[in-house]
Formats: structure tokens, sequence, C-alpha cells
């Protein structure tokens, strides 16, 4: 006896009607500049007409791997990819293409592989311009040379290679130079206060420390206090945190190279919207960063607040 199976119409009606649906594979949503970054991507696909799911890898390859394989069994759309690094982003680009899913790749970067679109912060001219903004405040202060260490995200990222390529540039017009670097594996407190120390301590001539992050940059400041160096070596970060506001202006902080992660987030579904409508979109995209420091901050507030903390009007 053979068993009739009845499809409601009406439910027929509503899978046809419910809206394309997106991924964002993103490397960490515990850290803020991505969190950011996917509130950037939630509302920009609100506006579009999209849903959106966000996959967080929670800094591991492996779970990536899983949230793609994810996503391609949902049938997504397409993919908003911030891979843990350009190397295993490739992996993830060659299962999408595999699947004929679009790909539109918003920071760090990839190895190789096919995408629609590489959107990302303009990493090497922040860094430069947060370099010069080191050197003037150094020679504000009477120090003429000197090093700067450098407390780096992996260098086996393109946008890490990106920043010590621009911040050294910068350093070379003047009498400061590099003077070592530790690249972070884990993102710790410990693990920064750790290099933050080895840096003081191998050059007695130190003047600076730059922190290619934010996040974690209290490691850097307790490592400058326990060394005894207040007031003797500076501090640089890149990226942000809401107390930076307060601490570039009372000068506890010299400067910050601001991504604009928000910004990015809003640009990626855009750029994979028009690509769905078999519009031309551009390869490669480059966002600036900005290089904030007590002469400019009151000046940027509005954008920083929008595109960089997330806080500001939508």
């Amino acid at each position: 006896m053979g068993i009739l199976l009845l499809v409601s119409p009406f439910a027929a009606a509503s899978e046809a009607d419910a809206p394309p649906r997106l991924a964002y594979l993103v490397s960490d949503l515990r850290i803020p500049f991505w969190s950011i970054m996917a509130g950037g991507v939630e509302q920009q696909a609100k506006e579009l007409g999209y849903s959106v799911e966000v996959l967080s890898a929670d800094n591991s390859a492996r779970k990536e791997l899983e949230n793609t394989a994810r996503a391609l069994h949902d049938e997504v759309a397409g993919i908003i990819l911030s891979p843990t690094n350009s190397s295993a982003a490739v992996t993830v680009l060659d299962l999408a293409e595999k699947a004929g899913v679009p790909v539109v790749i918003a920071d760090i970067g990839t190895q190789g592989g096919e995408y629609v679109s590489y959107i990302g912060s303009d990493n090497e001219q922040g860094a430069r311009e947060l370099g010069q903004v080191l050197v003037k405040a150094l020679e504000a202060r009477g120090w003429s040379e000197g090093g700067v260490g450098i407390v780096a995200i992996p260098q086996k990222r393109e946008n890490g290679k990106a920043r010590t390529r621009g911040f050294v540039d910068a350093l070379s017009s003047s009498g400061f130079q590099a003077a070592g670097i530790r690249q972070q594996v884990d993102f710790s407190y410990t693990e920064t206060y750790t290099f933050s120390r080895e840096l003081i301590e191998s050059d007695p001539n130190l003047r600076a420390l730059w922190l290619q992050g934010s996040d974690r940059y209290q490691g850097a400041l307790d490592a400058i206090r326990d060394a005894g160096k207040e007031g003797e070596v500076l501090l640089v970060c890149f990226d942000a945190e809401p107390e930076f506001i307060e601490m570039i202006r009372s000068g506890q902080l010299v400067g910050a190279g601001m991504q604009q992660p928000r910004l990015i987030g809003e640009k990626a579904v855009t750029t994979l919207h028009a690509y769905r409508q078999s519009e031309p979109v551009p390869k490669r995209q480059k966002l600036p960063v900005l290089a904030v420091s007590p002469q400019n901050i009151d000046d940027l507030l509005p954008t920083i607040e929008k595109n960089v903390l997330g806080t500001g009007p939508k």
C-alpha cells in the first residue's frame, strides 16, 4: 500500500519567498575587531534582503573547515570570509569553488585560490602613517635615535607582512629602527606581556613598543611599568578599543592605526550583492586606516565611533 505525501502549498511558497542566505566565516568573534565587522555584515545583509549566519572559527583552522562544510551543505548563496590565516584561506576557497559558491574575502588575505573580491584595510599605508606619528612623538621628547620593538600578528598573514613593511619604512627615514620582533600565537595577555618584557630587556636603548593588535594592550603597558620604563618606553597600537579614545587624549597611548571593520563588513556584502547581480566588481579593494593621534582624534571621532568601534549611528 503506497503512502501519499502531501506538501502544503503554503510551506512551498514560504520556502520560495525566504531571503537568500549568506554565511560569514570569521576567524574569531571573541576579538572585538571581528565582532564589529560581523555587525557591518549583518546590517548590510539585512538592508539588501539577505539572511546571514555568522560562524566563528575561534582561531582554529580545523573549526574553520567545519564551518565551511556547514555553509556549503546549507547551500548558501555566497560566503564572506575572514580566514584564520592566508594559507588556510586557500582550502576554504577551493571547497567553495567546487561547490560553485562565490566568496568575498574580508581582510587577512589569501595565498591563492579563486574569489570574487578581496576587501581589506590598507595595512601598509596605515602602518606607515602610524610610524610617522610615533617618530614625531619621539622627536618631540628630544630623542633622535633608538629602537622600537614589535609585538606582531603572525607574519604568514598578508596583512601582518604589510603592517611590518609600512612601519619599518617609516622608521627607516628617521634615526629610529626596529629592535626585534615577536610573533603572537595565542594572542593572550601573558604572551603579550612576556614578549614586551623580552623586547625591553634585550635593548637598553628601546624607545617604544608597537603592538600590532589592540585587545591585549594592557599586557604591554604592564610590561613597561614592571620594567620601570614608564615615560621611557612609549606604546603605539594597531586597531582600537573603546578606551583608546581617552588614552590617546591623555598621552598614555601615543597613537593607534585604526582599521574600519564595520565599513569593511558592509563593503563585503555590497560587493557580493553586486556580483550576484552580474555587475562588475574590483578584484581588490583597500580601505584607509586611520592614523589617530592626540592632534587629530577629535576631528576623526565621528568616523571612529561608526566605522571603527561600531558604536555610532548605523
